[in-house]
């Protein structure tokens, strides 16, 4: 499916949350997540990363907590 979404509808504060696999790390993270397998990352409309967080959970309530509006991305 190849639909259009307009995302100016939800905001001007859209942040993305994505999955990332902690192998694809540095190192210097790695060694701060214990044995997570993945973390969730939020990013600003521009790309850049603002967090790391556990959990996807975790990630929107940061995200709104910051008067943002967080969308799930892949």
């Amino acid at each position: 499916m190849n639909a259009k979404f307009d995302l100016k509808a939800l905001g001007g504060d859209v942040v993305y949350v994505k999955p990332v696999l902690v192998e694809d790390l540095p190192d210097e993270i790695r060694e701060q997540v214990g044995d997570l397998k993945s973390l969730f990352a939020v990013h600003d409309a521009q790309g850049q990363q603002l967090a790391l967080v556990a959990d996807r959970g975790m990630a929107f309530a940061l995200a709104r907590q910051h008067d943002k509006n967080p969308v799930m991305t892949h």
